[in-house]
């Protein structure tokens, strides 16, 4: 079996991820509590694709809106729809952070770390910028830890006995968003 062949038959984790994400964003407000991070803050926002089928047959709808504007997206996934793609705000204590987040293969899009030092505060020498360099580094290796250990909780969670009752409650989370 090929990588593409691979990541076609894994790709449904990513969806479920997403789904389960969103679900878990909107059970406490925004906070998802991350083991060894405390609590997280998670909004989708803005932009989600869901897909529904598969190979050629499949369909592909972009939802728009501020998050909770994205019932037209909670009512495709009653549909049967599935979460491809959404850009998702994520925060840790100061800083906060904006992404697009792919399915199938867990690809950061658009990324928006945050502001830090602005270069006119700092300088333009070489060792200026270089700090400035390993900062950005340093918050997308933050972003990346942060998404790292939201995937570590899910999957834990799948793998485990506890997953049929967790999918009924991310099915009565559905319904109820498209109930309102």
């Amino acid at each position: 079996m090929d990588l593409v062949d691979l990541i076609q038959e894994k790709r449904f984790l990513g969806q479920e991820f997403l789904a389960w994400l969103w679900y878990k964003a909107e059970e406490r407000g925004g906070n998802v509590d991350v083991p060894g991070m405390g609590d997280i803050l998670v909004a989708f926002e803005k932009h989600m694709l869901l897909e529904y089928g598969e190979g050629d047959t499949s369909e592909k709808v972009i939802c728009r809106g501020l998050q909770t504007e994205l019932r037209e997206a909670r009512a495709g996934l009653a549909l049967g729809k599935k979460p491809e793609q959404a850009r998702i705000r994520l925060a840790r204590g100061e800083y906060e952070f904006n992404v697009t987040l792919t399915a199938a293969t867990m690809e950061f899009r658009n990324v928006k770390l945050p502001k830090t030092v602005d270069g006119a505060d700092e300088g333009d020498d070489a060792e200026s910028m270089e700090g400035r360099i390993l900062e950005r580094i340093g918050l997308f290796e933050q972003l990346t830890e942060i998404v790292n250990e939201l995937f570590r909780m899910f999957i834990a969670k799948r793998a485990s006995d506890q997953w049929p009752d967790e999918l009924l409650k991310i099915r009565q989370w559905v319904n109820q968003g498209i109930e309102q």
